[in-house]
């Protein structure tokens, strides 16, 4: 057997990035952005109020008080979006709403809550000291300064930034084009009756949308027998298709696996034992002749187990990883955590074992527990659902036992989320 290590290298190895295109923003969401951006414009791009209330002169208000208000003549109104700037003379000031631009002559805003809201003449119960509740063009970013980098990934809040800083779009990172083949006899399609022997094909569903979820632009999802025909007739239509195919089956050593019948003679996808668990037999390579032309690369071909969470754990550690480095995402793989075992639970001898998991944040730290109740099982795909992430124990550790501290790799970035 192999290391995962040495699987997940042959992986990136193959993997060269894709090129880039421009986008709108609107369709940005969730791209990896292609190149380091910087702010076209000063953030703020103005200075400006922070407060609804009255732009002054704080010397005209530093003695003002409950007890004795200073009254100012108001010579202005300034709604957001104004662009005035009205001159102010001392005893002056204007009124000013959040966001709009502070007069040239104005040092400090007095919020509404500090005056009797007067609308010709105020009177300020409280002093402002210079610049109080101002907020300072530039204060943010200059032009010119780095506000997203290459690699990142465009979610809500780089969208906002970038919209701020000028730009109505941006250059992502093209999407890997990805289908996916479910192999199997036995496969039929969720929703419809089974007979005896059959299973409902959930992998097809369970890969495509872990492909999309990572950036893939499904280009198909096939349902094949294990026939050797009718895969062979899969991939070369979809060949020319995509930049990544994943089948699921037929990858170990029975005696009707298509896909290592298919394409093991040629080399061109080599079939290994990873020593992990769930997801032992693994395939992968680039498809050659005769389903490309010769000199054409062909789509990078991922082999994965046929067991649902085998097939789930095989993409998280192979295939997630391959998304991201073709998308030139700065985080390839997942940092982990740690965390502590709530419950104790059984692991493979000689094997890294990757456990779907429950994990919680609490006060006491980050706690974990096997999403399922028989705890590891490759066929327990009923767990998945409650699964929000999996937990990753070395080979050379015998048993987990409570209160153990395992690494974990949640579903999701943030963890307090869905922890």
């Amino acid at each position: 057997m192999i290391e995962v290590e040495t699987q997940l290298a042959r992986v990136l190895a193959e993997t060269r990035p894709l090129s880039s295109e421009t986008v709108p923003l609107s369709a940005a969401h969730g791209r990896v952005i292609a190149e380091t951006v910087t702010s076209r414009y000063a953030l703020p791009p103005w200075t400006n109020s922070a407060m609804d209330g009255y732009a002054v002169r704080s010397a005209d208000v530093a003695t003002a008080s409950t007890d004795v208000p200073v009254t100012l003549e108001v010579v202005a109104d300034l709604p957001a979006g104004a662009s005035a700037d009205p001159a102010l003379s001392p005893g002056q000031a204007a009124r000013i709403m959040t966001g709009a631009p502070v007069p040239a002559d104005a040092d400090a805003i007095v919020p509404v809550e500090a005056t009797d809201g007067g609308e010709r003449r105020v009177s300020v119960t409280a002093p402002a000291a210079a610049g109080a509740h101002i907020r300072s063009a530039g204060e943010d970013r200059q032009p010119g300064d780095a506000l997203v980098s290459a690699g990142a990934r465009a979610g809500a809040e780089v969208l906002s930034a970038l919209a701020s800083a000028g730009y109505g779009t941006i250059a992502v990172a093209r999407r890997p084009r990805l289908a996916v083949i479910a192999t199997g006899s036995e496969l039929v399609a969720p929703g419809e009756p089974l007979d005896r022997g059959q299973i409902p094909d959930s992998n097809s569903l369970l890969i495509s949308s872990l492909a999309v979820e990572h950036g893939a632009a499904l280009v198909d999802v096939v349902r094949v027998s294990d026939d050797v025909d009718d895969l062979d007739a899969a991939l070369r239509r979809l060949s020319d298709r995509c930049d990544v195919i994943v089948l699921t089956g037929g990858v170990s050593m029975g005696a009707y696996d298509p896909v290592k019948e298919l394409l093991s003679p040629g080399g061109q996808v080599r079939f290994e034992k990873v020593a992990m668990q769930p997801g032992k037999p693994q395939g992968f390579g680039r498809l050659g002749e005769p389903w490309v032309g010769t000199g054409t690369p062909g789509p990078l071909v991922f082999g994965l187990p046929g067991n649902p969470v085998s097939a789930w754990v095989s993409f998280l550690v192979f295939v997630r990883p391959c998304l991201r480095a073709l998308q030139a995402a700065s985080l390839v793989e997942d940092p982990r955590l740690s965390a502590r075992a709530e419950t104790g639970w059984r692991t493979p001898p000689g094997r890294r074992q990757y456990l779907p998991a429950r994990i919680r944040l609490t006060d006491a730290g980050v706690l974990v527990a096997p999403a399922a109740a028989r705890g590891s099982g490759s066929h327990l795909v009923g767990s998945l659902a409650d699964a929000n992430g999996y937990a990753i124990v070395d080979a050379s550790v015998e048993r987990v036992h409570e209160g153990d501290t395992v690494q974990v790799v949640p579903l999701v970035s943030d963890v307090g989320a869905r922890l």
